[in-house]
């Protein structure tokens, strides 16, 4: 679930989504970087700049870093915890714990339906930019949906939708 802010993604999450970004934040910005850092300082100690592959890969690595907390800083920024107490259970929605039963093979998967920095497949989190969850979105208990996936067309019936 997505909407526009002054040209950005709102970007709608679980609180436990939000706060694990939030430490991942914080463990680069006051682990990693310094580390990082501090690998530039030695290599640059090791005098030549030009031949140093130390020094280089250390650039690089902080250049892939700083990276990674500026998208970081930008999802944060943007994001919106949802307030569970407002979400029902009667239709499959973001943060839907959806049982489904594969029509195929008769195999039954529970799936959490979360945004796609919270995905986690073996913690059965999906994103809600996946495929099947695009299919069950707005879908009730006892609906069936035909989904297409990497590995052909499945026939999903929803067993359960809780929160």
């Amino acid at each position: 679930m997505r909407s526009k802010v002054k040209g950005y993604q709102m970007e709608y999450m679980s609180q436990e989504g939000y706060d694990k970004l939030v430490a991942e934040l914080e463990h680069m910005e006051k682990v990693e970087l310094p580390q990082v850092k501090d690998a530039i300082a030695e290599a640059r100690a090791q005098g030549d700049l030009s031949e140093n592959f130390e020094y280089h890969a250390a650039k690089r690595e902080q250049g892939r870093l700083l990276s990674r907390i500026r998208f970081k800083q930008r999802v944060l920024e943007h994001a919106r915890v949802i307030d569970m107490s407002l979400l029902g259970s009667d239709k499959v929605g973001l943060l839907s714990k959806v049982t489904i039963t594969n029509m195929g093979n008769n195999a039954t998967m529970t799936y959490t339906i979360v945004s796609p920095h919270e995905a986690n497949m073996s913690e059965g989190k999906i994103s809600i930019k996946s495929p099947i969850a695009q299919a069950l979105l707005n879908r009730k208990v006892g609906d069936t949906v035909t989904v297409r996936v990497p590995a052909g067309m499945l026939n999903l019936r929803i067993e359960n939708i809780t929160l």
